[in-house]
């Protein structure tokens, strides 16, 4: 006897929060049948997305691509003066990890790359870098 236990994960946007969202279903056939429904506003205007594709790699392959942009003394070798060059930095390490960092990451670094100061960005988003809400994620 052969059992199915596949239990998807779709990663949807909630046109009414404008957050992305992931449901875990507890079959396909709930994920096709159910109306989806945001964890975080319980709103019903979700629009599925196509997830990413995670490709693994080992932690010395990740390593060794990410060394080109590191000095000998262990420090990235970037001039912290120089707000396109931390832009450039951040996309090369946000590329290394495959993920998604967001909208926040996205406006962070587009605004670094159109020359803004750092210190002037984290004034005026004190929210950024605190701690992403489980609110996230659903089960369905």
């Amino acid at each position: 006897m052969r059992y199915n236990f596949a239990m998807p994960i779709y990663e949807y946007a909630c046109h009414d929060c404008k957050r992305r969202v992931s449901l875990l279903w507890r079959s396909f056939a709930d994920a096709q049948e159910r109306e989806a429904v945001c964890p975080r506003c319980g709103g019903t205007n979700l629009t599925r997305l196509m997830s990413r594709v995670a490709v693994v790699r080992s932690e010395s392959s990740r390593l060794d691509s990410a060394s080109d942009d590191f000095s000998p003394d262990g420090m990235p070798d970037i001039d912290e003066n120089d707000p396109k060059a931390l832009a450039r930095f951040m996309r090369k390490m946000a590329d290394e990890t495959g993920e998604d960092l967001g909208d926040d990451f996205e406006e962070v670094v587009g605004r670094l790359e159109a020359g803004e100061d750092p210190e002037s960005i984290e004034q005026s988003m004190p929210e950024f870098g605190s701690s992403p809400s489980s609110d996230d994620f659903g089960v369905m």
